[in-house]
């Protein structure tokens, strides 16, 4: 592991540990890089602020584990992935819904779901000619659909067991990824 990543990696948990305590707004650079025992040279040369921390901690703790889900078969697994990144990293997670940094949870919540849905799209519509902007287009429905679904959830105390919210899912888009782009198909 470079020396870089290291770096990167203690910040980003000095960061995990001080939002346990204290909301993101009124955590400051000076407390993350004392807390990790480096200056604040060494924290502006891996981010530009705080929002860009908390970026790299969302796309590298949670993305990188989902894209040996981004098929028919295992696409819920990957939602269910999501669920459990964020009840393991719940004080986290809660803190940056309710500050100003909620658009980073929105964001990743989006990306990771739209990457997921896209591969599914891809998958079920391989060997059917199907415009790419429909493609997207079920791709992000899905995305949005899902992202509220997390963010009410979370908003709401996190109380349903996400298998069995996932498994809802799972019942209410069966066949639905078929049928939707079998219209699309009809149309070109």
């Amino acid at each position: 592991m470079s020396n870089s990543t290291i770096t990167k990696g203690a910040l980003a948990h000095a960061l995990k540990q001080t939002m346990q305590e204290l909301p993101l707004n009124k955590i400051t650079v000076k407390q993350l890089v004392s807390r990790c025992g480096v200056n604040r040279q060494t924290f502006y040369y891996h981010f530009q602020d705080i929002y860009d921390l908390l970026g790299w901690i969302y796309e590298t703790e949670a993305v990188g584990n989902l894209a040996e889900y981004r098929s028919y078969d295992t696409w819920t697994h990957g939602l269910y992935t999501i669920f459990a990144y964020i009840e393991s990293n719940k004080s986290f997670c809660l803190n940056t819904l309710h500050s100003l940094a909620r658009s980073q949870l929105d964001s990743y919540l989006y990306n990771v779901t739209y990457d997921l849905m896209m591969g599914v799209v891809e998958e079920v519509s391989r060997g059917m000619h199907v415009a790419e902007e429909n493609k997207k287009f079920l791709a992000n429905f899905y995305s949005l659909a899902f992202t509220g679904l997390v963010t009410q959830w979370m908003q709401q105390g996190m109380k349903e067991e996400p298998a069995l919210i996932v498994e809802q899912l799972s019942e209410l888009m069966q066949g639905n990824f078929e049928r939707a782009l079998q219209r699309y198909r009809q149309k070109i």
